[in-house]
């Protein structure tokens, strides 16, 4: 196993375990973690272990053209139902990723730690939110990293029923106009893949971030 120390860098994405654990320690600097990113790597923990590192193979995206959209979902897209803005309520959309419930889950890994240190990279103009709306309550939403033409998303949450996709559906829409061409969802979900994101081998996806990010 690949223990970090205090200089900035990280093993190569090969040496990761066959899970996808690539390396444990280090901090959530702004600097680790866009190196981290830059590098196909991202942090998930639970609050009481230590950092854990991860770069799995293969790994799940989705190229937004390839974005699916029902025709129950285009109803909702239409209909007027939530409105949409982007990086109207960051700290909120962290914090309920954090505190709702997700069944089969016992509790979250977005740590105080974790919400500090991705607070501090949309301070900076690296993380940002898309959120949806409801008779103005915040319903719905995503947080992630931008860097160049990638999106690496993070965590979403939903209130209620089709939010969360309302408010992803609306954001990769937005991220194609603004010619974001890989959005990286790290590990597989039904819920994305029934969006449209699809499993790439990791070595095409470090070839993609070296030409886009």
């Amino acid at each position: 196993m690949n223990w970090l120390t205090k200089d900035l860098i990280f093993p190569g994405v090969d040496t990761a375990t066959e899970e996808g654990i690539l390396a444990i320690g280090g901090d959530l600097s702004t600097e680790r973690l866009m190196l981290a990113y830059r590098s196909g790597i991202f942090p998930w923990f639970n609050e009481a272990e230590p950092i854990i590192w991860w770069s799995p193979d293969p790994r799940f995206v989705l190229f937004p053209p390839r974005l699916k959209i029902s025709k129950s979902m285009q109803t909702v897209l239409n209909n007027g139902k939530f409105r949409f803005t982007i990086n109207r309520a960051f700290s909120q959309v962290i914090h309920e990723c954090k505190t709702t419930y997700r069944k089969g889950q016992g509790g979250t890994w977005i740590s105080a730690a974790i919400q500090e240190a991705y607070i501090e990279l949309h301070r900076l103009g690296h993380a940002h939110s898309a959120e949806a709306w409801l008779n103005g309550e915040l319903v719905g939403g995503l947080y992630g990293v931008r860097i160049g033409k990638v999106f690496f998303g993070e965590s979403m949450f939903s209130k209620i029923s089709n939010a969360s996709k309302f408010a992803f559906a609306r954001y990769v829409q937005q991220l194609e106009k603004e010619n974001v061409a890989l959005i990286d969802c790290q590990v597989y979900t039904q819920h994305l893949e029934s969006l449209g994101a699809e499993m790439i081998d990791r070595k095409r996806f470090i070839e993609l971030l070296d030409e886009l990010a």
